[in-house]
């Protein structure tokens, strides 16, 4: 048994045809012969686009020369309605400002500071799982969306889902999800900046919605910080933070930017990966059963503490495995800014280069087995090689996610305390298959049935 792949599409088709099947899943709409490619060019009547899978060329974008590859404003339009200026989508000068006051707030030590409120979201998901652990046959994805949702409340406003402002918001999201396309007009056509970006209203809407909770969620934390009674999360940290170079700190405005991207990334990101994984553990049962063994001799009858996880082996490589399977990005886009030579092609300026996380992580001419779920693979010299040169769920580089620190301690956390407390098991009627719109999640959701230990 495999695990699901989504079928590739015909080698050659119209741009009219790729862009229905782009809008409906990014990972089916593209070629078999991109799992063997180091590169392929892709052609519109609008610009030229590069798919690069070659680690050398991963590297020069990403790691080597990324202020001359920015990223793409394409892809990103569909998201602005809700992302504003978010560390997401600027670029440049601007981009640097907010990350030299964002990163400290997620340095190794605030990690640890973070944990117990991580536990407090784990007990709760265990605890909502409770009255659903009845072997009935059950959509997971809600369930992994609420606890990352918790997560990420918790961590950056040491509020839990259940406040009512942070329950808006996650309703909210939801509803804005359901009205996104992954394509908006301007991913394909050069749009001037005046040019209307014909985003729906719903999706105005909701994105409207989501800003002004966020906004109270922030000026309340203001007032806090100026009253000296501001609770020591990451939500204050990031706006008592200066940047060392002028001082300046984010206005409310910019901080709602910020928030905004922190849930987008950290909950959609957070929960498609612990719902694949969960899938995977029900699809191979043995490593579940470790997986629950290894949670039960390291926690025992406590609650987990931050020492602990460096002991959580097995729940780490199948976090891994799950990220490299179904990694949460399937593609990133940038934008070339000067002429450039790839494998003896001509690169012009504004050309865009695409590095697809989801065909690296499976790459037929990298990989040993790349299509099959193997967490020991990363004992392997083979693996070490790949994680190394072709593994890039979190991106690379100067770029590499803010987040990726916390999100390798939230998810092996949450997967240890859920399958520690319970047995998933497949519902073979209802067998997963991966799609891509904001991130990688099931085409009709992640169904398993639930039972206690």
């Amino acid at each position: 048994m495999r695990p699901p792949k989504p079928p590739a599409r015909p080698d050659r088709v119209s741009l009219w045809r790729y862009m229905r099947l782009f809008r409906a899943d990014l990972l089916s709409a593209q070629p078999a012969r991109l799992y063997r490619a180091w590169m392929a060019e892709f052609r519109t009547p609008f610009f030229r686009s590069y798919l690069c899978n070659q680690p050398e060329l991963v590297d020069l974008v990403l790691r080597a020369r990324p202020d001359d590859f920015p990223k793409s404003a394409r892809v990103s339009e569909g998201l602005r309605p809700l992302l504003g200026q978010s560390v997401f989508v600027t670029n440049g000068e601007t981009w640097k400002r907010q990350r030299r006051i964002i990163d400290p707030a997620f340095e190794g030590g605030r990690l640890r500071d973070t944990f117990a409120a991580m536990v407090r979201a784990g007990q709760g998901a265990v605890a909502r799982l409770a009255p659903l652990a009845d072997g009935t046959p059950r959509d997971i994805e809600p369930q992994t969306s609420h606890a990352a949702a918790d997560v990420i409340f918790r961590t950056l406003f040491s509020i839990p889902i259940e406040n009512e402002t942070a329950s808006a918001v996650f309703e909210q999201f939801k509803a804005h999800q359901r009205t996104q396309p992954v394509l908006n007009l301007a991913a394909f056509v050069p749009l001037p900046r005046w040019f209307p970006r014909f985003h729906s209203r719903k999706t105005r809407e909701t994105a409207r919605s989501i800003r002004a909770l966020i906004t109270q969620l922030t000026a309340q934390r203001m007032g806090e910080i100026e009253a000296g009674t501001a609770p020591d999360d990451l939500a204050t940290k990031i706006m008592t933070t200066a940047d060392p170079e002028t001082g300046a700190r984010f206005d409310t405005q910019e901080m709602v930017d910020q928030v905004a991207i922190f849930f987008l990334a950290g909950h959609e990101t957070s929960a498609s990966a612990l719902a694949w994984a969960l899938y995977l553990l029900a699809l191979y049962p043995d490593w579940q059963e470790r997986l629950a063994e290894e949670a039960e001799a390291v926690f025992g009858t406590r609650a987990p503490e931050f020492s602990d996880m460096s002991r959580l082996r097995v729940a780490r490589d199948v976090f891994r495995e799950t990220l490299r399977l179904y990694p949460p990005v399937p593609m990133m886009v940038r934008e070339s800014t000067c002429p450039e030579r790839f494998r003896n092609r001509d690169i012009k300026p504004g050309a865009q280069v695409v590095i697809s996380p989801w065909h690296l992580h499976r790459h037929e001419r990298l990989w040993d087995n790349p299509d099959g779920f193997d967490p020991a693979r990363y004992g392997t010299e083979n693996g070490k090689t790949c994680l190394r040169t072709a593994y890039i769920p979190f991106s690379a580089g100067q770029r590499v996610c803010t987040g990726a620190g916390f999100a390798m301690i939230e998810g092996p956390l949450l997967l240890a305390m859920l399958v520690r407390a319970y047995r998933f098991d497949a519902v073979p009627d209802r067998p997963a298959m991966p799609v891509a719109h904001l991130t990688v999640r099931g085409r009709d959701g992640i169904w398993l049935s639930i039972s206690p230990r």
